[in-house]
């Protein structure tokens, strides 16, 4: 089921975002303009905090390479959860990613 949770920011700020939601007690409804919300255990920047290791992994492997390139652009979706945070999005034990790697040309002069 799709809901609205709101993540709070850590400056002491909210902000809404639409998630899947099992239903599962702990969750706390809060009222915002007559739309039920949820309210996620962690904050906005916390959640975020727990994908930062792939997307390290990823860019120094990148980096690594024999002849490294000068622009790497990783591109993966995040699944936001009340509970979980957010996570890579995935379909099954498999996880997609877009990676556009760019060398830059030497001119002859």
């Amino acid at each position: 089921m799709r809901r609205l949770v709101e993540f709070p920011l850590e400056d002491g700020g909210t902000i809404l975002v639409e998630v899947d939601v099992p239903e599962e007690p702990g969750m706390v409804p809060a009222a915002r303009g007559g739309e039920v919300v949820q309210r996620a255990q962690q904050s906005f920047e916390a959640a975020l905090e727990k994908i930062r290791p792939a997307a390290q992994a990823i860019i120094a492997k990148l980096r690594a390479l024999h002849d490294p390139p000068d622009e790497i652009e990783v591109e993966f979706g995040l699944k936001m959860n009340a509970e979980a945070g957010a996570v890579v999005a995935a379909a099954g034990v498999e996880a997609n990613y877009k990676v556009t790697l760019t060398w830059g040309r030497e001119e002859k002069g």
